[in-house]
């Protein structure tokens, strides 16, 4: 069913955080429902609306990274292509900061 994927070890956790994050969002809003807040983002969102808005950021970073990681590997001179955890680290930062301070 999922043969046309390739599940490397970064995609699967990538996908499982995301699932663990939507899990955890359920249990959270059912036990505290939210409020609409204003923070640095140019509109009032919830918890829900941050985590979605984090998720897209999220995937971007990764996308990107995969596009230009061939460059990376020339501009830096490096043997190999930089290793995607790099990403992974990067967008579930973004992702951390978008839901703290978004």
């Amino acid at each position: 069913m999922f043969d046309w994927m390739v599940w490397t070890t970064p995609v699967a956790v990538f996908f499982s955080c995301i699932a663990l994050m939507l899990a955890g969002m359920t249990v959270w809003e059912i036990k505290s429902p939210t409020t609409l807040r204003r923070g640095w983002l140019p509109i009032e969102t919830t918890r829900g609306d941050r985590l979605f808005i984090g998720l897209l950021l999220a995937a971007y970073v990764n996308l990107v990274f995969v596009g230009f990681a061939g460059k990376f590997q020339e501009w830096l001179s490096l043997d190999a292509e930089p290793s995607i955890w790099i990403s992974f680290v990067a967008s579930m930062l973004l992702l951390a900061l978008v839901m703290r301070k978004g």
